[in-house]
C-alpha cells in the first residue's frame, strides 16, 4: 500500500493532468448539485463558488488544454455573469443582516430594519423572475452537464508541474500589480472601486490555484497562502461595505433618507477597512524575503 502511494505521488508531480483533470471535474459537479437546492439563493451562492473554482483550474492551462478550454471558460463565465444578479440581491439582505447584529445605535438598527425589507423585497422579486424565466434552473443546469463532459475532454496530458507552478507564479504577480494600484490614492471613487474589486478577484484566483495544486500534491509556497487566505477574507468584507453603498444611488431599494444614513455609515468604514488591509498587506509583503 505505502509502495502505490509513493509511486502516485510520483506519477503526480511528473504528469500531473490526470489528477488535475479529476479535480477540476471535481469541483464542477457542485455547480449542479447546487443549483438544485431549495434554498435558491444559497444554491446559487455555493455554484459560483464552484464555478470560479473550475475557471482558476482552467487558467493553469494556459493554452495547452486545446482549443475547447477558451469555450468552456467564456460559457462558465457567462453562466456566473447570469447568476450574479440573484447572488447580488442575496448578498445584499446578508450584509445588511451583519451590520445589524453589530449597530448598537437604536435610530440606525431602524435604518438598518428598512433596509432589510427593501431589500428582502428585491430578492424576493430577483427569484421569481428567474425560475419563472428557468423553472428550477433547469436551463443552466443542462449546460453545466455539458460543460463538465467538455471539460473532461480536453488534453490534460501536456501541464507538467513546472508550468502550473509557473502559472501560480503568475497569478500572484497580478494579485501584487492588482494590490498596488487598489492601494493608490485616486480621487476618481469608482476608479479606486474597481482597482479594488480587481485584486480581490485575482487574490481569490491564485489562492484557487494554489489550493488546487496542493490537492493534487503540488505544493506551493506557504508564504503566498498565508497572504491569499487572509487578504481575501478581509477584502471580502471589504466588498460587503462596498456592495451596500451600490445599492445607495437613485435606483436604490431605500428611501433617500434611508440612503444617506447608509452611505454615512458604510462609506467612512469602507475606508476604514481598506485602509486596515493596506497596512496589513504591506506589512506581510515586506516580512516575506520571497516577495
Amino acid at each position: 500500500m505505502g509502495s502505490r502511494r509513493a509511486n502516485d505521488k510520483g506519477t503526480t508531480r511528473s504528469a500531473p493532468g490526470t489528477a488535475l483533470r479529476a479535480y477540476a471535474c471535481g469541483t464542477l459537479d457542485p455547480a449542479h448539485a447546487s443549483l438544485g437546492e431549495a434554498d435558491l439563493h444559497e444554491g446559487v451562492h455555493q455554484a459560483r463558488k464552484a464555478i470560479r473554482r473550475t475557471r482558476a483550474v482552467l487558467a493553469m492551462g494556459n493554452g495547452l488544454l486545446g482549443p475547447g478550454a477558451g469555450l468552456i471558460d467564456r460559457e462558465l463565465r457567462a453562466l456566473n455573469t447570469g447568476l450574479s444578479s440573484l447572488r447580488d440581491a442575496h448578498a445584499l439582505v446578508e450584509v445588511i443582516d451583519r451590520l445589524l447584529r453589530r449597530e448598537r445605535s437604536d435610530d440606525m438598527r431602524a435604518v438598518f430594519q428598512r433596509a432589510r425589507e427593501a431589500a428582502i423585497a428585491v430578492r424576493t422579486r430577483v427569484g421569481e423572475g428567474a425560475t419563472r424565466s428557468d423553472p428550477g434552473l433547469a436551463t443552466r443546469r443542462a449546460m453545466l452537464v455539458v460543460l463538465r463532459a467538455a471539460l473532461a475532454a480536453l488534453d490534460w496530458s501536456r501541464p507538467t508541474p513546472a508550468g502550473l507552478r509557473m502559472a501560480v507564479a503568475d497569478s500572484d504577480l497580478r494579485s501584487h500589480q492588482a494590490r498596488r494600484r487598489a492601494c493608490e490614492r485616486d480621487a476618481d471613487e469608482s476608479r479606486q472601486d474597481e482597482a479594488w474589486h480587481r485584486w480581490r478577484r485575482r487574490a481569490r484566483r491564485a489562492a484557487h490555484q494554489r489550493r488546487a495544486l496542493e490537492t493534487i500534491g503540488l505544493p506551493v509556497p506557504a508564504a503566498s497562502e498565508h497572504f491569499d487566505r487572509r487578504t481575501t477574507h478581509r477584502l471580502g468584507e471589504a466588498q460587503d461595505l462596498s456592495l451596500l453603498l451600490d445599492h445607495c444611488h437613485r435606483d436604490s431599494p431605500f428611501s433617500k433618507a434611508d440612503r444617506q444614513a447608509l452611505r454615512e455609515r458604510a462609506r467612512p468604514a469602507l475606508q476604514r477597512a481598506r485602509r486596515r488591509i493596506a497596512r496589513g498587506a504591506a506589512e506581510r509583503r515586506d516580512a516575506c524575503p520571497a516577495d
